[in-house]
């Protein structure tokens, strides 16, 4: 597997709450995906999160990781979503 296909970027978006930030970098802690870079803002109540990811000391599959990423979300009331570095480029790509 290449580098890029090694990484992901992972974006929060939501109302703000207290604990957001905490449960996210916990549930990537717990499956040893270390974050190379974030962004965060809250505009207007709206909390929004980009983050780069280093998922080569990944437990588990993309998949899984995605699914229980968005049942985070559910329980804390934000929609997270990650995506492959390499797919997320071509898909922004000019």
């Amino acid at each position: 597997m290449s580098e890029n296909n090694q990484r992901a970027i992972i974006t929060v978006v939501g109302h703000d709450t207290v604990g957001i930030i905490a449960r996210v970098c916990t549930y990537l802690a717990d499956n040893n995906i270390n974050i190379l870079d974030i962004s965060q803002t809250i505009v207007g109540g709206y909390f929004n999160m980009m983050m780069i990811t280093d998922l080569s000391g990944k437990k588990k599959h993309f998949a899984e990781i995605s699914k229980e990423l968005e049942e985070v979300g559910k329980e804390i009331g934000v929609l997270i979503k990650i995506q492959r570095e390499d797919i997320f480029d071509e898909m922004h790509r000019i």
